[in-house]
């Protein structure tokens, strides 16, 4: 397995869109996670990030600037117990609440699909961790256009039951930069995990395009106390 960092991948891609990052820290100590918004659109690029209870939410920084919320506004991060929910879209809150139900994030996604923005049909992706105790495992998914076309879904999920100390998985909805804009395609990709919070956070951010980065939401949870350590980071404000 080819195992990357997230330094590399940043600096070569100019819009890799929205990421999700989660795993597992060196010393085994900690969970992971990170999740970044980019923005080519004066729409998209209008927005902040907020601390909303134990998660986050977005924000318009300027509301007079505001002229679409419908796929911009949403909860990012949501908590429940010892479950932490991260996406791109309002499916934060579907998965959350098939979740208060006793039910499956699976279960949730499937009520959901890609996003109603022709013609890049931008896929939604989603990341759930599971805290138990000293065991702490994590999801991710992915639901895109079939190939383009906007009457099928594809449906990627992706479990990862035993985390290794020092890897992490990483999913974004754009392979790159185009028009239409193509779709993340493959498993997410493997990539090296630091021990740091600041330096986790610094390597994501300063190696998002300067021009299209929008915001980052890092965290640390430490796997035996459930302590968590959180850094945003904003363009605007």
């Amino acid at each position: 397995m080819k195992m990357e960092n997230m330094k590399n991948l940043l600096s070569s891609n100019t819009y890799p869109g929205r990421g999700i990052l989660i795993g597992l820290t060196p010393d085994g100590e900690n969970i992971a996670m990170a999740y970044f918004t980019m923005g080519r659109s004066v729409n998209s690029r209008n927005r902040i990030f907020i601390e909303d209870g134990d998660g986050i939410m977005n924000k318009a920084f300027d509301p007079t600037k505001m002229v679409d919320p419908s796929l911009i506004i949403y909860a990012p991060v949501r908590v429940w117990k010892n479950i932490t929910i991260v996406t791109n879209g309002d499916q934060t809150d579907t998965i959350l609440d098939f979740i208060k139900e006793g039910k499956t994030f699976e279960e949730a996604l499937a009520t959901r699909t890609f996003e109603p923005d022709p013609p890049n049909f931008t896929p939604r992706i989603s990341g759930i961790i599971n805290r138990n105790g000293n065991k702490t495992a994590y999801k991710l998914s992915i639901l895109k256009s079939m190939y383009g076309d906007e009457s099928g879904v594809c449906r990627y999920f992706f479990d990862y039951d035993a985390p290794k100390a020092g890897i992490g998985h990483f999913i974004h909805t754009y392979n790159c930069d185009g028009n239409p804009i193509p779709s993340f395609s493959g498993e997410p990709e493997p990539v090296n995990i630091l021990n740091d919070l600041e330096n986790f956070s610094a390597e994501i951010w300063d190696n998002l395009n300067n021009e299209n980065k929008v915001s980052l939401f890092t965290r640390f949870i430490n796997i035996r106390t459930g302590e968590v350590k959180s850094r945003i980071f904003n363009k605007l404000g």
